[in-house]
């Protein structure tokens, strides 16, 4: 027997700069068209944070994905070069 099949809602990635480093792995993201967010970093990536010593700092260009329900906030799913 199958569960109920999961309802997803559309996320949207933006591309965004870093503007400042929060406690607890939060950041405040600067999107492209000048609007700030408040962005956490998704699971697998604060997994490879720590075991590969990356670093995130104000002016690094990440990807982030935002809440569909509340638009300001977010997550970080990647690092850009």
């Amino acid at each position: 027997p199958v569960g109920p099949e999961k309802i997803t809602m559309p996320r949207e990635e933006y591309t965004a700069t870093v503007v400042e480093e929060l406690p607890r792995l939060l950041f405040r993201v600067e999107l492209e068209n000048r609007r700030q967010v408040l962005c956490h970093v998704a699971g697998h990536l604060a997994g490879k944070t720590r075991r590969n010593f990356l670093r995130l700092l104000p002016g690094d260009r990440v990807t982030v994905e935002l809440s569909p329900r509340d638009g300001a906030r977010g997550r970080i799913v990647g690092k850009r070069d």
